[in-house]
């Protein structure tokens, strides 16, 4: 009975501490009935989440004390960094892609010295540190600004990220499942944070992201009705009371015979197709550069090759550049390809997961994989795979050249409206060579024995 008090208060100094630590002012002074009159029911569900599921973590790390519970006053910091940042949203226009990272600068920072704890700290707790390190990057769906930036949604990406933690959680929950229930309780409590109590939060308030500011808000006024028809449709009748307008009054003249071509101009003689001299038959291109060069240039988007909040490498936009490479990341980190053609990356390192979309002649080397390899909306891309690959996913492409190496003979591919898919494979009777096999993309779908039964088409003589 008097551990369990002591553990609250422990767990209740905690969060003080990490109040004054740096939380901003507005975050700190959560019991005023104005700022809670004007953050709304969202910043209220958010209340009841750190309170609630946040401290069942605070109170388990209060048990434990020694690192666990610093690295757990750094995990309450960072949601107080995120609660203020959700209420800096409803006053701030939508960021651009620049200056997102001066908006989030205030979380990326918490994040940083967390991780900062983890990796530069020796202790018998290492995985505690990782595990809850690793769950913040969950918070940075406060960043998302659409379907441009390079983030999923924020429900998957909650989902996403604290699977990358979640490996680090389960190995305390092995390592202490009979020697001490507090770190057990510790290690639920923090997976019950993002899922669901997190997850459920952001499906309910935000499912497309924080709400901005509009642009204009302080002018902006309801639309008006809509405007009357164009004058210059409305002819006026001398023989009705009620002149006419819009359409109606153009076929009534038309029908009256009066005035008709009054307003036409007569074609010359010099003016007829017969008789012009300028007739080459030849179209001059000028007009038509002319038209398109402006479009181009609008259309054109920087490229960028970046790592994100120090989770999530993004390659965009790239055009002929074959010397892409990615050197210092991990099994944390994940690599989105996006918009690229006539370019190749490379990947020297092991990461948690990699994504193609919409890239055009593109090649892809890496190392390996922990999760997937994911291939969409593609043409003709080649991917090759040095290690290891559990899973290889092609959605909605045509063209795409898979070598895999002897470590990933055993991935599982999964294709969807896909065509001209080949995997490459080691020829196991010379040295060096690849053996092509093209993975089906008909089938026959045969109504048997009370269901249908599907086997690919295969082609005799071929």
């Amino acid at each position: 009975m008097e551990a369990a008090l002591v553990g609250r208060l422990e767990a209740a100094v905690s969060r003080l501490e990490a109040l004054n630590a740096g939380a901003h002012p507005s975050v700190a002074a959560r019991g005023l009935g104005d700022a809670a009159s004007a953050q709304g029911p969202a910043i209220s569900a958010f209340d009841e989440l750190v309170d609630g599921a946040l401290g069942r973590v605070s109170a388990a790390a209060g048990k434990i004390g020694a690192e666990v519970a610093e690295v757990t006053r750094l995990v309450e910091k960072a949601f107080l960094v995120g609660k203020d940042l959700l209420v800096r949203t409803r006053q701030t226009q939508k960021p651009t892609m620049e200056s997102i990272a001066v908006f989030m600068g205030p979380l990326n920072e918490a994040i940083m010295e967390a991780n900062a704890m983890a990796e530069g700290t020796r202790s018998n707790h290492a995985n505690h540190l990782k595990a809850a390190a690793g769950s913040l990057a969950a918070l940075a769906w406060i960043g998302y600004t659409g379907k441009g930036c390079g983030m999923p949604l924020p429900i998957a990406h909650v989902e996403e990220s604290w699977q990358m933690a979640e490996f680090y959680s389960n190995k305390v929950l092995v390592e202490y499942k009979t020697k001490d229930p507090d770190h057990v309780e510790w290690a639920k409590a923090l997976k019950e944070l993002y899922v669901p109590n997190l997850r459920d939060y952001v499906k309910k308030f935000y499912p497309l992201g924080p709400e901005w500011q509009p642009p204009g808000a302080a002018t902006n006024k309801a639309p008006s009705a809509p405007s009357p028809p164009s004058a210059s449709l409305s002819i006026p009748s001398a023989s009705s009371s009620h002149p006419k307008s819009g359409m109606s009054a153009v076929f009534a003249e038309i029908s009256s015979g009066k005035g008709v071509t009054q307003g036409l101009r007569k074609v010359t003689d010099d003016m007829k197709s017969k008789n012009r001299t300028d007739r080459s038959g030849v179209v001059s291109a000028e007009g038509k550069t002319a038209r398109n060069a402006p479009s181009s240039s609008s259309t054109k988007v920087p490229p960028k090759l970046e790592l994100q909040m120090g989770r999530k490498w993004v390659v965009e936009h790239h055009i002929g550049n074959k010397n892409l490479v990615i050197e210092d990341c991990d099994t944390k980190q994940s690599v989105y390809v996006y918009a690229c053609k006539d370019s190749v990356l490379q990947v020297k390192g092991k990461v948690n997961n990699i994504t193609i979309d919409k890239c055009t002649k593109t090649g892809l080397l890496f190392k390996g994989v922990v999760a997937a390899c994911e291939v969409v909306n593609c043409n003709s891309v080649e991917v090759q795979c040095e290690g290891s690959v559990p899973t290889i996913s092609i959605d909605n492409t045509s063209g795409c050249q898979l070598y895999l190496s002897k470590e990933s003979l055993e991935a599982s591919i999964t294709t969807a409206k896909s065509s001209e898919i080949n995997a490459l494979v080691p020829d196991a009777k010379s040295d060096g060579d690849w053996v092509e096999h093209p993975l089906p993309q008909q089938y026959i779908h045969a109504f048997e024995d009370g269901q249908f039964k599907t086997s690919p088409v295969s082609h005799s003589g071929a």
